[in-house]
């Protein structure tokens, strides 16, 4: 017979761990460079810049261009690296949880 009541508990606790992996976003981080580690941006699972660090002798006018090119590298770099350890995390909370169906990705679930 179906349990009602254990099916809602089960939503809610789902619920409760998927909120906890939401919060843990935030401290999960990825560092990516470009132009030999010249440029390199830091990020955080929620996929938000946190810093970025530039080496002095490339910051000339006339090569802005290419500054701004290796910048949106390093930023890059470190959106892909931190997505696959946000997925990891996000596996780990919820297992036991949320069955492991083939072609459901969480990972798509967070993205904005």
């Amino acid at each position: 017979m179906f349990d009602m009541m254990g099916m809602m508990g089960k939503v809610k606790e789902m619920q409760s761990k998927m909120q906890e992996a939401q919060d843990k976003l935030s401290d999960i981080t990825a560092e990516g460079e470009s132009g030999g580690g010249m440029v390199k941006a830091l990020v955080n699972g929620k996929k938000e810049l946190l810093n970025i660090e530039i080496e002095p002798e490339l910051i000339n006018p006339a090569d802005a261009k290419m500054l701004s090119d290796l910048i949106v590298a390093a930023v890059n770099n470190a959106l892909s690296t931190v997505e696959g350890k946000a997925k990891v995390e996000m596996e780990k909370v919820t297992e036991g949880i949320i069955p492991k169906i083939p072609g459901f990705d969480l990972g798509d679930m967070f993205k904005k």
